[in-house]
């Protein structure tokens, strides 16, 4: 995001806020951080975003629903980590457990074994105690449960 050094009404900043969440689903974090760049004082900022809010442009629960997804689908993240990126964008806990609930847990277990089994066929790793540890170390790496890990990585190496 470039730095504005013009000035903007309350109009046009919603105008441009309005594109900003059109264009995909934002936290409030992010909105505030962009009226923030844009110099807006923080009367004019609570304004756009309740306007935003109440015209549907800006949703939490949405946001954190199709953060969950985007993420699990394309990146193929577990929970932990998903779950601490939305609290650094402030995300309240409520919320965030909504979201997790776009994953399903048959999925989740599906895709934790594919991972594994993926990563232990790169791994040329000849002593099965290393390689366990390395194959532990990328999934929690890639934020999932510990506990799911080390069942998952026992079912595998043994």
């Amino acid at each position: 995001m470039k730095n504005d050094r013009t000035s903007h009404t309350v109009d046009e900043a919603l105008q441009k806020l309005m594109h900003f969440c059109a264009y995909r689903d934002r936290s409030q974090k992010e909105v505030e951080d962009k009226l923030n760049q844009m110099r807006m004082i923080p009367e004019a900022q609570e304004k756009i975003i309740i306007s935003l809010m109440q015209d549907g442009f800006l949703n939490e629960e949405r946001f954190a629903r199709s953060f969950v997804r985007g993420k699990f689908r394309m990146k193929k993240w577990g929970r932990i980590k998903i779950t601490q990126e939305l609290k650094k964008r402030d995300i309240s806990s409520p919320i965030i457990k909504l979201g997790l609930s776009e994953i399903k847990e048959s999925d989740y277990l599906k895709t934790l074994y594919e991972l594994a089994e993926k990563k232990e066929e790169k791994t040329k790793e000849p002593n099965s105690f290393k390689k366990k540890k390395k194959l532990a170390d990328h999934l929690l790496r890639k934020g999932y449960e510990s506990q799911l890990v080390f069942d998952c990585i026992n079912e595998l190496i043994d």
